[in-house]
C-alpha cells in the first residue's frame, strides 16, 4: 500500500495538505522497478498555482506515455510546510509516489517567472540536492530548466545541470536515450552532460563562460569546451495539430488557479509588440486543426468532469477557424451546462456577439489590453490597435447590455512622455462619455464602471525593447501618481477606479530579467535570508533583497536603467530565439520613431522565422 511521506499529525496543522497527498483524478502510478528513468517535474511555486500550469500537463501527459518513464509531480511547499520539513529534516518527496526527489534521474523544473528564483533554490535545498551543478555527484538527480525565463538562464545558471530552449515536444527524447545509454555503459556524470550539449535545444552551462570589462559589462562570451555548440538553437514544433496533448489531465482536489479544461488552440502570436516576450520566443504562429480542437474538447470534458472550457492562446481573435469552434462549443456545452471562457478577445462586433451566447453579460466585465492611453505610444510599442477600435468596440459593448470595463496599461515605455501618462486618464474619460452620450438613461443598467490598472515596464531579452533603460521605482511611483492625479480631475472621476502594481517587485523583476552570472549570488544570498515566494505580496521582504545586493556587491541599476547600445554582448547572445537579432535592431529603432509593422498577416515583417517554413509563415502560399 502506498504510504504518504508526511505522517497525520503534520497533515492535520497545516494549511491545505490536499497539496500534497497526490492520487488525483487521471494521476499516473506505476510500479517504479518497472521503469528506466524516474522524472520529477517540478513547478517551483505553491500546488494550486502549479496545477494551473498547461506546460507541464503536456509533458507530464507525453512522459508517461513511454512505458520506460515515470514522470511524477512535485511543487514548492508552502512556508508553513516548509518550516516543518526543516525542522523535522523530512526530504522534499514527489506527489505520485511520495519518494525523495534525490532519487529521481532527473528534475525538471519550469521557470515561468523570475520572481520565483528563489523557489527553485528552496526546491534543490528541501530536496537534498546540492545547490551548484558543479558540486553534484555522480547519483543526484540531472537538474533542467525549461520555460520563457531559460532565454536569458544566466542568473541561475550554476544551479542548473542543463537548459531546454524551446518547445518541450522535441528534444526530450533524444536525451532520454542518452541517459539510458549512460545508466547501461557507467558513462559520467560530466560526460553525459558533455554529450547532452550537443543535442539540440540544450544549453549546458558549465561547457560556456564569459569575462567582463572594467565598465562592468561583458566583454567575452562563449564556449570553453570546443566540443560543444558555439549557439544552442530553440526547438519548436511545427506539426502543431498532430503533437502530444493530454486527453485526460490531472485533476486536483482542491481548486486550482485555472479550474477548468484548457484547450491550447494555437502558439505564437502575429502582432509583434515591441515589449512581448512571448509573442516574439513563439514565432511563428502555429493553428491546431479545428476537427482536432474539437475531438479533444469533447474527451477532456468527458475525463475530467470540470464545468467550464477555456481556449490557450496568446491572441484568440487571430485563431482563423474561430467561428466555427466556438459554434461547436456552444452546442455541446450549452446542453451540459458548461460554461465557455473566452480570454484574449479584441473587443469587436464578432467577439460581443459570441460573449453574449455564452456568458451572463449582466455580470461580466470586458477587457481592453490597450497598454498605452495615446496613440503615438501605442505606435510605438505596435500594439496594433487604434482609438477608434476601442471606442467603437466600447460602444459595441455598451449596446449589447455591458457597462464594467477594464482597462490594462502600462507605464514606464520606451520614450513615454508626460501627455502620454496622463492621456491614460483621458481615454478612460472618453471611453465613460461614449457611455453616457450614446446609451440613453432608459436602456442603462447602470452607471458605467471603468478600471484602469497599470503594470511597470520591464525590458525582456529577444524583444526590441532588450537594449531600453528600465524606470526606477520612484520614477514608477510618480508616473503612477501622475494617472492617478489626472484620473481625479476628470469629470467621471466617480466612475474610473485607478490601480497599479508593486514598483519595487517590478524593479527587482528586471533584475533577474537581464542579470548576468553575477546575480546568482545575490539570489543565492536572499534565498539564505528567508526569501521564498517572493511572488506573494504577503511573502516579499524588500529589506533581505536590499541586504543581499548590498552584501553581493550588486548594484541593481547597472541591469535596470542603464540603457544598453546594440552592439554590447548580451547574456543571453549564446541563444537563438529563431528572431533575427537584425530583426530587434530594426524594430528598436523604428520604435523611436513612431513607426508600426504589420501583423504577420498583413506583411511578413522579416523577423527570421520564415527559417521554420510553416505556420502563419506559409499560409499565403497555402
Amino acid at each position: 500500500m502506498r504510504k504518504l511521506a508526511l505522517d497525520d499529525d503534520i497533515l492535520m496543522n497545516i494549511e491545505k495538505p490536499e497539496r500534497y497527498i497526490g492520487n488525483e483524478v487521471n494521476s499516473v502510478m506505476k510500479d517504479p522497478s518497472s521503469v528506466d528513468i524516474r522524472f520529477a517535474m517540478c513547478f517551483p511555486d505553491v500546488y494550486e498555482i502549479g496545477m494551473s500550469h498547461l506546460g507541464i500537463q503536456i509533458l507530464y501527459d507525453m512522459f508517461n506515455k513511454r512505458e520506460d518513464i515515470w514522470c511524477e509531480r512535485v511543487y514548492s511547499p508552502w512556508p508553513d510546510l516548509d518550516r516543518v520539513m526543516r525542522e523535522q529534516k523530512l526530504p522534499l518527496f514527489a506527489l505520485e509516489s511520495q519518494d525523495p526527489i534525490r532519487d529521481f534521474d532527473f528534475l525538471g523544473i519550469t521557470i515561468q517567472y523570475e520572481m520565483c528564483y528563489t523557489n527553485i533554490l528552496q526546491v534543490l535545498d528541501l530536496s537534498e540536492i546540492p545547490l551548484h551543478a558543479v558540486d553534484r555527484k555522480e547519483d543526484d538527480p540531472i537538474v533542467i530548466g525549461g520555460g520563457p525565463c531559460t532565454y536569458n538562464p544566466e542568473p541561475i545558471a550554476e544551479f542548473f545541470d542543463l537548459f531546454y530552449i524551446g518547445e518541450g515536444e522535441i528534444a526530450y527524447d533524444d536525451l532520454f536515450v542518452l541517459y539510458k545509454m549512460k545508466k547501461a555503459t557507467g558513462m559520467t556524470r560530466k560526460e553525459f552532460l558533455r554529450r547532452a550539449a550537443n543535442i539540440k535545444g540544450l544549453y549546458v552551462p558549465q561547457f560556456y563562460d564569459c569575462t567582463y570589462g572594467e565598465d562592468g559589462t561583458l566583454s567575452s562570451l562563449g564556449r570553453v569546451d570546443d566540443s560543444v555548440p558555439e549557439k544552442i538553437t530553440k526547438q519548436i514544433v511545427m506539426d502543431f495539430s498532430n503533437v502530444s496533448y493530454p486527453d485526460a489531465p490531472v485533476v486536483p482536489y482542491i481548486q486550482a488557479t485555472q479550474d477548468r479544461v484548457v484547450l491550447e488552440i494555437q502558439r505564437g502570436c502575429i502582432r509583434g509588440c515591441r515589449f512581448c516576450q512571448a509573442g516574439m520566443l513563439y514565432r511563428p504562429l502555429r493553428e491546431k486543426n479545428v476537427e482536432k480542437l474539437k475531438q479533444q474538447a469533447e474527451i477532456m470534458l468527458k475525463n475530467t468532469g470540470y464545468d467550464e472550457i477555456t481556449l490557450s492562446s496568446l491572441s484568440s481573435s487571430d485563431y482563423s477557424q474561430l467561428d466555427e469552434l466556438l459554434n461547436f462549443l456552444i452546442e455541446i456545452c450549452k446542453e451540459k451546462g458548461i460554461n465557455i471562457s473566452l480570454p484574449s478577445l479584441r473587443i469587436d462586433a464578432f467577439s460581443l456577439d459570441i460573449m453574449s451566447k455564452v456568458q451572463d453579460v449582466k455580470k461580466s466585465s470586458l477587457t481592453f489590453a490597450a497598454e498605452a492611453g495615446s496613440q503615438r505610444m501605442r505606435n510605438v510599442i505596435n500594439k496594433g490597435i487604434t482609438e477608434e477600435n476601442i471606442m467603437n468596440g466600447a460602444l459595441e459593448a455598451f449596446k449589447g447590455g455591458w457597462n464594467k470595463v477594464k482597462f490594462y496599461f502600462m507605464l514606464g515605455h520606451p520614450g513615454e512622455t508626460e501627455e502620454d501618462i496622463k492621456d491614460i486618464a483621458h481615454l478612460c474619460q472618453r471611453v465613460a462619455e461614449c457611455y453616457y452620450d450614446n446609451i440613453p438613461k432608459e436602456e442603462r443598467v447602470g452607471k458605467i464602471s471603468i478600471t484602469a490598472s497599470s503594470s511597470f515596464f520591464v525590458p525582456k531579452p529577444f524583444t526590441p525593447f532588450q537594449w531600453a533603460p528600465m524606470n526606477t521605482e520612484q520614477e514608477f511611483l510618480d508616473k503612477a501618481h501622475m494617472v492617478k492625479d489626472e484620473v481625479r480631475a476628470m469629470p467621471n472621476q466617480k466612475s474610473i477606479r485607478y490601480t497599479y502594481h508593486d514598483a519595487y517587485v517590478s524593479e527587482l523583476e528586471g533584475v533577474l530579467a537581464r542579470g548576468d552570472r553575477r546575480v546568482a549570488a545575490a539570489i543565492e544570498e536572499a534565498y539564505n535570508s528567508g526569501c521564498i515566494f517572493d511572488a506573494w505580496t504577503e511573502n516579499f521582504d524588500r529589506e533581505k533583497w536590499n541586504q543581499a545586493f548590498e552584501k553581493t556587491g550588486i548594484d541593481p541599476y547597472f541591469y535596470t536603467a542603464r540603457a544598453r547600445s546594440i552592439d554590447e554582448i548580451l547574456p543571453w547572445d549564446l541563444l537563438d530565439c529563431g528572431v533575427s537579432k537584425k530583426f530587434l535592431i530594426r524594430e528598436w529603432e523604428k520604435a523611436q520613431q513612431a513607426v508600426i509593422t504589420p501583423n504577420c498577416r498583413q506583411a511578413c515583417g522579416g523577423c527570421g522565422c520564415t527559417a521554420y517554413k510553416g505556420g502563419v509563415c506559409i499560409e499565403s502560399k497555402n
